[in-house]
């Protein structure tokens, strides 16, 4: 990399670059590792000896109407609105998300992505229900929502049902480069699906920071994943572009194998796997978040006196 990065001056960007927030594990005197407390990063370059979980791939088995490309990391729907039901290739390990982007949209139906867990062998699925919502769910063992344009947060238990309601603005979004997630703690970035810039970026996004796109809209970012707790239950939560929706079910037994659904119903079309990196995030990351901080939207970028390459990176390009 040199003294460069993507051609500016390296020292300056570092000396802006956020501090490591608490919770991560950091050198001690004598090269020792010291823990601290806080929420656990999923396979962190120094952290809990907890391995880095597998890249995601769809399950050979699906609905009928599915087509997976040659990576297994594409699912296409080519017919009908029906019949679209995936699933994770393996079981999924407690805090890994397995985060779907929206690449296809398709007019003229009612209805969106589906999203959530099952306890059930995708392979024992002969033949594989025509939908989640209520199919799948009705054999047991599965908790699957449907995404709304609207998708509101659960809420928490003890609060009042109007906080989940509420229009929130996503906190941190990127002041903090981590999302929070019980014990676990994901690097954000990624996980945030953007609309390309145009325009009218401007006007959509208001301020950079708020450039999130509606849950079902193409390039939109959705994931799920669980948290066991000390009775032996999970909690399912879904992720819809970097936020926290809060626990969408709850009792779900985290002993068993839970492998993730994607029903690519209606007006989804067509959706991507995104895989994650569990560890620090890295340094272009870093470097962006600090050039975003000083610009109002992404059409700001191009004033910069910076390479275009590091401009396109800033702007999801």
């Amino acid at each position: 990399m040199g003294n460069t990065i993507h051609g500016a001056p390296r020292d300056h960007l570092l000396s802006q670059l956020p501090k490591i927030a608490p919770g991560t594990r950091g050198p001690t005197h004598g090269g020792e590792m010291a823990a601290v407390s806080g929420p656990v990063e999923l396979g962190a370059s120094w952290g809990p000896a907890r391995p880095e979980p597998p890249p995601t791939r769809f399950h050979r088995v699906h609905g009928a109407n599915i087509r997976v490309d040659l990576s297994g990391t594409r699912a296409t729907r080519v017919e009908s609105f029906a019949h679209g039901l995936c699933f994770s290739h393996e079981p999924l390990v407690p805090g890994q998300v397995f985060l779907v982007e929206i690449e296809e949209k398709e007019l003229g139906w009612c209805g969106h992505l589906r999203l959530g867990l099952t306890a059930l062998d995708p392979a024992t699925l002969t033949p594989v229900p025509e939908f989640s919502l209520p199919d799948l769910v009705s054999l047991g063992h599965t908790w699957v929502f449907a995404i709304t344009r609207h998708h509101n947060r659960v809420p928490r238990e003890g609060r009042p049902e109007a906080e989940a309601t509420a229009p929130s603005r996503p906190s941190g979004l990127l002041v903090e480069p981590y999302l929070s997630v019980e014990q676990f703690r994901i690097p954000r970035d990624r996980l945030v699906g953007r609309s390309r810039p145009g325009l009218y970026s401007h006007l959509l996004d208001q301020l950079y920071e708020l450039n999130v796109l509606p849950p079902t809209a193409r390039r939109s970012r959705l994931g799920v994943l669980f948290c066991p707790l000390p009775d032996g239950t999970a909690d399912m939560h879904i992720i819809v572009n970097g936020e926290d929706m809060g626990p969408s079910a709850r009792g779900l037994p985290a002993a068993q194998p839970l492998y993730a659904v994607v029903d690519v119903f209606a007006s989804t079309k067509s959706v991507r796997l995104v895989q994650l990196e569990y560890g620090l995030p890295s340094l272009q990351t870093l470097c962006r978040l600090v050039i975003q901080r000083s610009v109002v939207h992404r059409l700001a970028i191009d004033g910069l006196h910076l390479p275009r390459g590091l401009k396109d990176f800033c702007k999801y390009e």
